[in-house]
């Protein structure tokens, strides 16, 4: 739905009142020219005060892969109810990324409070992130679903955009479970955080 949709689902809503359409924005791309220059370590530091949780994304073993795929992201966000979409931001770099892709599915897997050396095992390169990490497989994906995780959504690559130095990854829902309550393992100011302040 544009902006006309929207506008006009919000006259029928509320009636009577009058109520006119915002003009269409204008898209443009940002010129090199209009960037400020913002220093790494400042934009790391001050983004660093954004607290956000702590995933391991994963993909099931591909033929010749040697095994299954995963690492540890941060940057992961809820997208859209309808469809249900999520996304995350994985840098261009990776080299587990190619091992997503080419699978074409992928589970989050939400980390929970006390789950730091988890976390760890898949922030490496280059280790077997799997070695002595009890899992099952998802149950659309067959991605590994982690054992313990607060919870896990299990996607299908549904697109992907291009962001800077990263790539933004929209998954399709298509299963998703919790096992209920319990904190969740943060990320804030560069360390592991906890919701008592932990």
């Amino acid at each position: 739905m544009g902006h006309a949709g929207a506008a006009a689902a919000a006259v029928r809503y509320l009636g009577p009142r009058s109520v006119e359409a915002l003009p269409r924005p204008e898209l443009r791309c940002v010129r090199e020219d209009e960037r400020a220059p913002v220093d790494p370590g400042e934009f790391r530091r001050v983004l660093g005060a954004f607290a956000s949780g702590v995933t391991v994304i994963t993909a099931p073993a591909g033929d010749g892969s040697g095994g299954p795929a995963g690492f540890a992201c941060q940057s992961f966000s809820s997208l859209s109810l309808e469809p249900p979409l999520v996304c995350f931001m994985v840098g261009r770099s990776s080299t587990t990324w190619p091992r997503i892709a080419r699978a074409g599915v992928f589970c989050v897997n939400v980390l929970g409070a006390g789950q730091e050396e988890l976390c760890r095992g898949f922030a490496v390169s280059g280790a077997d992130k799997f070695a002595g990490v009890a899992y099952d497989t998802a149950p659309v994906s067959g991605a590994p679903r982690l054992a313990g995780v607060a919870a896990w959504i299990d996607c299908t690559v549904h697109a992907v955009h291009t962001g800077g130095d990263h790539l933004i990854v929209v998954g399709r829902v298509d299963a998703l479970g919790a096992k209920g309550p319990g904190d969740p393992l943060l990320f804030h100011r560069g360390r592991f955080a906890r919701l008592d302040g932990g």
